[in-house]
């Protein structure tokens, strides 16, 4: 369920544009669902006063150094200068899905994360007559363990070395905004190249933080093998829904489990049989003390982005631009994809993750929206900024070094909404058409080939395993009905701002006059391509030059070359923009940084970080009863309706109807499913590991509520809350309902059901 919420950089890299029509297996998302609810459970408990008020805070681990006294306060029993070690317990246990978190919970590379974090793995896995993203899965041994698709990954981070100095020294002497752009992109790549040449088997990262003010090296091994475990049943993982996405009381048993694997001689491989599993340095265990209100909890993870550093001017773009607008296409993409999926079930499959993804950007959206205008958090922050402006323009000193910073930044965003229109579209209708994405990625990856570009070998291994990957995603209908959605969407925008030229290639007309036309231009478009074979598309990008494309007959190959054109337009301009941000936003930052007077926790950015605070219910407004923090078995079963999303498998009904064992709470005489805490989290967060003060897991966060879905742009203390799935309640379902006896003993937990016989996830088949 991401908070991903601003106008996205058209990006021109192969592996962001394939990352940017889901060829990538990203799934930052924290939620999922359909259909009409029952009443939710009534509030309850009263509001009692807080031992400690979250101010926020998504903390880099060398950070958490200035909050030991607190951490011990709270509760945390192992030393909390451990925390400032990424690679030390319990950091050095979580990990990466490049998109979702997850934690080793065992010495044989078993991972666990968020079921809609394995959705990608489900769909690999899934045909009509076994359905995996509906039944869900369990295998019995490791030898019936699939690969969770070419594209899955595990990133475990070996490093954290900050190299601000050589990327920012003399850098404001470049005063052509572009110029300086394309420096940081160079002192980037060879910073990042310095490093995966030295350690091939790691993925290395230049990450910004502080809006580009810091800069540190990310080092973090890469594995390659990873294969599915087990995943409930969706009536457990996805119960509730998109009903439920972002509210609260939630009953969802939002996990899974996967597998790292590596070659026999401990270093990352390609999937092969005799692969084995990989032993991570730590891993985590299950807490076996009782989790109450009040108590300690910590999330660590890999939050995606969130935009609290960004200007007043920037809220109001996303609340009069990009939230009205995206919502809106969003909300049509959904509906397509709705119906072409109710008229073919192998399209419903197809387009399951696009459109689970797509559901939970459309509610999130529309939260932020609500969150910015109606609870006027757009307002709070322009008064904040204008406090700053006072403050500054209070002391000639301060006025000398930042009196001018927001009105260049103005000027800066103004001179980039005269396009955005127009840049978005294309952005839309490359998004939209999977092959036209992998048209362009055969054209760029033969250009860096051509010209000796040195990323250019290992792009190609990656983009290979991608285009191999797309084949259980791609669908010709599907691919086309999407793309016939973007054009009308961009051919309905004013006449200056339409991307006449790319509508002209596409469909032979700039102007489309109805759906019919469009669907004839489309059905001739793609009977002229043969990207749709994997073999094609795959000898093409091993073999192409930019020579051999220029003579190529396929449709969709020439259509790349416009396509590239129009997008290299959009990309200058952003450049520019980024270039003249890079010189202002780190001057903005650090007058921030003085007039707040207290630590700042950078913006998330996808990296490693930290946030704490306690097990706490809310009030959802002034004048509401407030949440009690945890929901119960008893409560799920009551609002099972037997239709979806409210439809639990029969086996968890039945086994509720029994002893639950030691993984009833006894404060609240039941399971507890489903919990509250104060923290600060947002997409990426998802599948984190929520520890408690011995670093010992205590669920996992998946969800957010929708009243602090804003909190991306500012902190709201009252309302902001994360919402953990129970890791009793994973226990009791792996236990008594799926019979994942042999991954509990894995995980150092004694089965309490192991005599009793039931059905069980769907198997290995």
């Amino acid at each position: 369920m991401p908070r991903s919420s601003s106008p996205r950089t058209l990006q021109s890299t192969p592996l962001r544009a394939l990352a940017a029509i889901g060829l990538v297996a990203l799934v930052p998302m924290l939620g999922c669902g359909n259909k009409a609810a029952p009443p939710p459970s009534p509030p309850s408990e009263s509001a009692a006063e807080p031992a400690f008020e979250n101010p926020g805070g998504m903390w880099m681990p060398h950070q958490l150094a200035q909050h030991g006294e607190t951490l011990a306060r709270l509760g945390v029993a192992f030393d909390p200068a451990a925390l400032t070690d990424p690679t030390a317990f319990p950091l050095g246990a979580v990990v990466s899905l490049g998109g979702c978190s997850a934690s080793f919970v065992s010495p044989q590379g078993l991972i666990i994360t968020n079921h809609h974090c394995v959705i990608g793995a489900l769909q690999h896995n899934s045909t009509q007559s076994r359905n995996l993203l509906a039944d869900g899965f369990l295998a019995s041994s490791l030898v019936e363990e699939p690969s969770a698709g070419p594209t899955a990954r595990v990133y475990v981070t070996t490093a954290f070395t900050d190299v601000t100095s050589s990327m920012m020294t003399g850098l404001d002497a470049i005063e052509d905004p572009k110029a300086r752009f394309e420096e940081l992109g160079k002192r980037k790549t060879a910073l990042e190249t310095e490093c995966t040449e030295a350690k091939p088997d790691h993925t290395c990262t230049i990450a910004s933080y502080f809006g580009g003010a810091e800069f540190y090296r990310i080092e973090q091994l890469e594995i390659r093998d990873v294969r599915l475990v087990h995943a409930p049943h969706a009536g457990i993982g996805v119960f509730g829904g998109e009903v439920d996405n972002w509210r609260w009381p939630r009953h969802t048993g939002d996990y899974s489990f996967l597998r790292a694997y590596v070659g026999p001689d401990g270093k990352p491989a390609d999937y092969a049989e005799n692969n084995v599993p990989y032993q991570p340095p730590h891993h985590l265990k299950v807490a076996t003390d009782p989790l109450a209100p009040g108590d300690f909890a910590m999330v660590a993870g890999y939050p995606g982005r969130t935009y609290r550093l960004n200007t007043s001017a920037e809220v109001r773009d996303a609340v009069e631009w990009f939230y009205p607008r995206t919502i809106e296409r969003f909300a049509q993409e959904i509906a397509l994809l709705k119906q072409l999926g109710e008229a073919n079930p192998e399209l419903a499959i197809k387009s399951a993750s696009r459109m689970r993804r797509r559901a939970n950007y459309h509610t999130n959206f529309q939260g932020m929206l609500d969150g910015l205008v109606k609870d006027g958090l757009a307002q709070r922050k322009t008064g904040l900024e204008k406090d700053l402006q006072s403050w500054i323009d209070a002391d000639e000193a301060r006025k000398a070094k930042w009196g001018t910073v927001l009105a260049q930044m103005e000027a800066a965003g103004e001179e980039k909404r005269a396009k955005r229109d127009h840049d978005s579209a294309v952005g839309e209708i490359l998004e939209a058409s999977t092959l036209l994405m992998v048209a362009m990625t055969i054209h760029e990856i033969a250009e860096a080939r051509a010209g000796d570009d040195p990323s250019a070998k290992k792009d190609l291994a990656k983009v290979q395993q991608r285009m191999q990957a797309m084949s259980s995603s791609y669908e010709a209908a599907l691919d086309k009905a999407l793309l016939r959605l973007a054009i009308m969407r961009a051919s309905s925008l004013p006449e200056d701002q339409q991307p006449t030229a790319l509508i002209q290639a596409l469909i032979g007309s700039a102007s489309p006059t109805d759906e019919a036309a469009v669907n004839a231009a489309l059905d001739k478009l793609f009977k002229k391509t043969k990207l749709g074979d994997e073999k094609a598309r795959l000898d093409l990008l091993a073999k192409a030059t930019p020579a051999s494309l220029k003579k190529s007959n396929d449709s969709f190959v020439r259509l790349a070359a416009t396509a590239q054109t129009l997008r290299k337009e959009a990309t200058d301009r952003d450049a520019r923009f980024e270039g003249t941000m890079a010189a202002l936003r780190p001057a903005y930052i650090a007058a921030l940084r003085e007039f707040v007077a207290e630590p700042l926790s950078p913006d998330a950015n996808g990296t490693l970080r930290i946030t704490y605070g306690t097990v706490r219910g809310y009030a959802p407004s002034a004048d509401a009863e407030p949440y009690a923090p945890f929901t119960t078995l008893r409560e799920m079963v009551a609002k099972h309706t037997g239709e979806e999303p409210f439809a639990a498998p029969a086996r968890i009904l039945e086994a509720a109807k029994g002893e639950a064992g030691p993984y009833v709470d006894q404060a609240l005489g039941d399971v507890p499913v489903n919990f509250l805490a104060d923290l600060d989290i947002t997409g990426g967060n998802s599948g984190s590991a929520t520890l408690n003060g011995k670093g010992e897991l205590i669920g996992l966060a998946f969800d957010g509520n929708y009243e602090s879905i804003a909190s991306d742009w500012l902190f709201m203390p009252d309302v902001t809350r994360s919402i953990h799935v129970d890791i009793r309640y994973v226990l009791w379902v792996m236990d008594a309902v799926d019979r994942a006896h042999h991954l509990l003993e894995e995980m150092g937990v004694k089965p309490q059901f192991a005599e009793q016989q039931a059905p069980v996830a769907a198997a290995a088949g």
